[in-house]
């Protein structure tokens, strides 16, 4: 199994939580490590550098958000990220910041395992893709394989969803999606919340792309979703 091995940080300031979920996946063949702080969690990423990280959003010292983006600076890594609330808020920002899957608490140990073999199972896709996994469009190029995003050639920061979008909508010009179908295709998970993290995934990249070509654009297709329109 392309997961067997794999090894899992998991970030959490209750240490029964951590060691509950280190007991379990450890028991399925992955390989556990524990923070029990945002600093911590940090810290063990650059030390270990996981396959996925479980990371919990209320922790003191530093919170989940803020691990989430520092991470997401220097990775790509998949990130699983767990509230005790479940709030729509809380996913929509947790997958603007790059996280690639959700659980609310308290975690079920059989759902859990299943999100983290499907993220590694993508993910483990995404890298097995050759490089010529590139769309090129007037001043746009966009890798999945690198993710790498380049505009007029020079690259641009972008969160591992965005450029999957991107990607994706790019790869298939003048067709039209739902909000629903970009969900499947892109986040691959069954999402709890709504369709609006589309919308604000379109809006990150509209500004990023603003004014960069007249030859193309991310058109909005009213009454039913969006499409990569190539003029």
């Amino acid at each position: 199994m392309a997961n067997l091995g794999a090894k899992i940080l998991v970030i959490d300031d209750d240490p029964n939580i951590c060691e509950a979920v280190r007991v379990y996946l450890a028991n399925e063949g992955y390989e556990v490590i524990t923070a029990n702080d945002g600093y911590e969690g940090v810290a063990s990423f650059k030390a270990y550098n996981p396959d996925l990280v479980l990371l919990d959003i209320m922790m003191p010292k530093k919170d989940g958000w803020r691990v989430c983006r520092e991470i997401r600076e220097v990775s790509s890594k998949p990130i699983i990220m767990v509230t005790a609330k479940g709030e729509v808020f809380d996913k929509v920002l947790g997958l603007e910041l790059g996280a690639d899957d959700f659980m609310v608490k308290p975690i079920d140990m059989k759902e859990l395992s299943v999100r983290i073999k499907a993220v590694l199972r993508r993910c483990q896709s995404t890298a097995d893709k050759d490089d010529e996994e590139c769309v090129k469009y007037e001043n746009l190029e966009v890798s999945r394989q690198k993710y790498e995003l380049k505009i007029n050639g020079k690259p641009v920061d972008t969160p591992p969803k965005e450029l999957e979008l991107l990607y994706f909508l790019a790869s298939h010009p003048n067709h039209v999606f739902t909000r629903n179908q970009l969900l499947d295709k892109v986040w691959d998970f069954d999402y709890l919340g709504d369709s609006r993290t589309v919308d604000v995934h379109i809006k990150r990249l509209r500004e990023k792309l603003d004014g960069v070509s007249d030859k193309w654009t991310i058109r909005t297709v009213h009454g039913i979703g969006y499409k990569f329109e190539v003029l």
